[in-house]
């Protein structure tokens, strides 16, 4: 996926809730990322595993197949080629702290929704290598 935008970065944002998928399209747009919403799971996956992203926004509650399904998939270590997208964990949901830790085990980073404003997401990826 070509883009000219200044940070040369693309993102799949996989987000069902439109009012924070809205949020985050403006503001990663505005800093220089090209967005990609899909609320659908089973839609993302697919679309994850057909074009390529530099960042995935993964909500672990989303229609059709589980953000959880989807990382598995998506690092799964049979996987020819491997992803190279960084896959960040969005979400809301407390987590026992045995679940959260094998879910950071396959994702890049965990982010709580909660905690950062979509200025302050911006600003976390910025720094995602």
């Amino acid at each position: 996926m070509s883009t000219d935008t200044p940070t040369g970065r693309t993102i799949l944002c996989i987000e069902d809730e439109p009012f924070i998928s809205e949020l985050y399209a403006r503001a990663l747009t505005k800093s220089g990322y090209q967005i990609n919403v899909i609320a659908d799971g089973a839609e993302a996956l697919k679309e994850a595993q057909t074009n390529k992203y530099d960042i995935i926004l993964l909500d672990l509650m989303v229609p059709n197949l589980t953000g959880i399904e989807i990382l598995r998939v998506l690092r799964d270590p049979a996987r020819v080629p491997p992803l190279k997208s960084k896959i960040i964990i969005i979400t809301n949901l407390e987590q026992r702290e045995d679940v959260r830790a094998d879910i950071e085990k396959q994702a890049d980073g965990y982010v709580v929704k909660a905690e950062l404003t979509p200025k302050e997401l911006a600003a976390f990826l910025d720094n995602i290598k």
